[in-house]
């Protein structure tokens, strides 16, 4: 299963050539980058753990490629977000996010159906990971 999640989700992953292009579109826009990771991708976990600082003030792209190199060599087994942020109006607010790297192998979700009072049922979303503890929940 692969895990669909911000711009770009539904296409191949994007090469490091897509990657740089992204980046510098941001960059000429003027929002700030920023770098996530994390082996739990629910889409209600907003709680990735970042990358360093988001990186201000930056107008190269590659400074920010060889930032999320640095990431993969450690966490290259995780997914890795990255994100940009437009401060323009006083407030951040996220203007373009994608994952630039998977696991070699993506559990996926399950969904659980309870029943409750009459006929109603509940649903939960699951990660298939999430049997595993935190740092060993992808091989």
């Amino acid at each position: 299963m692969r895990i669909t999640q911000g711009c770009f989700s539904f296409l191949p992953d994007l090469s490091d050539d897509d990657i740089l292009t992204q980046i510098q579109y941001s960059l000429d826009n003027g929002w700030a980058v920023n770098l996530e990771f994390t082996d739990d991708p629910h889409p209600r976990n907003t709680y990735w753990d970042m990358w360093g600082l988001p990186m201000f003030d930056l107008h190269d792209a590659k400074g920010v490629l060889m930032e999320l190199d640095a990431c993969r060599k450690i966490h290259g087994d995780k997914y890795i977000r990255l994100s940009a942020f437009d401060s323009s109006h006083g407030w951040e607010s996220v203007r373009i996010s994608f994952i630039v790297n998977r696991p070699k192998d993506e559990d996926g979700f399950r969904i659980e159906r309870t029943a409750g009072p009459g006929r109603t049922q509940r649903y939960a979303v699951r990660g298939y990971g999430l049997d595993r503890p935190e740092g060993k929940r992808y091989p």
